[in-house]
């Protein structure tokens, strides 16, 4: 009897590669939500014995679709297919019902284990051509690609984050502009603070530039630089030693795990400050420059200690036809 299958994702990326992801010759039906409302409406009518779910996704998000599957008792197996590795994630996915977790990318292997594991299927065999050719009509646009790039990688900077400072660390959908540069102070999220801290990293590759710029605002500053636990006995801790630390941690792992998903060769520059306590406006210079960037914003948050930066990944106008080039190959 043919399987329901429901992939439940806001990115078009994601959604692909799960698919091409599946067991081959497998008898399933496999239907497409992009967030959580979609994927309740679609398991209520039976077109998800099996879900694979996101965790981080507007609207609502993976873990309200786990607690309404639980309160009306809805008739599915529910894997997460996440970004967001954090330790607590998993365990709160797990007392929420769900029977796995996967950490994304999708990964055919793992997929296979887990289902085989289930009793779901009893020999997977991977996709033909012709099977992974179903997918070809899912068109990943630029922005879509480079959201899921970075939630993916977000989630590696996340993890290191979480476990540094053993709390847990609020991972929202990244937002993905096109704009003028002198346009993104007004755009991001810290413009609402006046006081503000700020390091910039440059990277360059595979005729791909951009610059990592981390922003906090004070208040954050000072509870975060507690939640560090320095030891200043011997010695005092500067400002800048926290801004470097919290970029190693946030900036570092998200590029690299950029570099690795797009197969980037990237060199690094070391990280400069931009300033303390100034404006957007002041810390990011943009005023004269009109240049057109892709940029991309993760607000990094912890609830738990009031904590919040800003990580916005800017890629220069001339990297934009390469990265739309390697968009066509995921």
């Amino acid at each position: 009897m043919t399987l329901p299958v429901l992939i439940c994702d806001d990115s078009a990326m994601a959604r692909k590669q799960m698919a091409r992801s599946l067991p081959g010759d497998w008898d399933v039906a496999i239907s497409f939500a992009s967030n959580g409302i979609e994927a309740v409406a679609a398991v209520k009518a039976g077109q998800g014995d099996i879900l694979f779910l996101d965790l981080n996704m507007p609207e609502m998000d993976g873990y309200e679709v786990l607690e309404a599957i639980r309160r009306d008792d809805l008739p599915t197996m529910v894997i997460v297919v996440s970004g967001d590795i954090q330790q607590p994630a998993y365990e709160r996915v797990k007392a929420l019902g769900a029977m796995d977790f996967i950490r994304k990318p999708a990964n055919a292997e793992k997929i296979s284990e887990i289902l085989q594991r289930y009793g779901v299927v009893e020999t997977p065999l991977a996709q033909s051509e012709d099977e992974l050719h179903r997918f070809d009509g899912i068109h990943v646009e630029l922005h879509e690609m480079m959201q899921e790039v970075v939630n993916i990688a977000m989630g590696e900077a996340g993890s290191r984050l979480s476990r540094m400072l053993d709390t847990f660390v609020e991972l929202p959908v990244p937002k993905v502009r096109t704009l003028e540069f002198a346009q993104l102070p007004q755009q991001i999220a810290a413009h609402r603070y006046a006081s503000l801290s700020g390091v910039t990293e440059g990277f360059t590759g595979n005729q791909i530039t951009g610059e990592a710029i981390l922003l906090i605002d004070e208040q954050s500053f000072s509870r975060l630089f507690n939640l560090f636990k320095y030891d200043q006995g011997l010695r005092k801790v500067s400002d800048l030693e926290v801004l470097m630390d919290l970029s190693s941690v946030i900036t570092g792992a998200c590029l690299q795990n950029i570099a690795n998903q797009l197969d980037l060769q990237l060199s690094y520059s070391h990280p400069v400050m931009l300033g303390r306590k100034l404006s957007a406006q002041r810390l990011l210079r943009g005023n004269a420059n009109k240049q057109q960037v892709l940029a991309v914003e993760v607000n990094y948050a912890i609830p738990e200690h009031g904590v919040e930066c800003d990580l916005i990944i800017v890629f220069t106008e001339d990297s934009i036809d390469e990265l739309r080039s390697r968009a066509g190959l995921l």
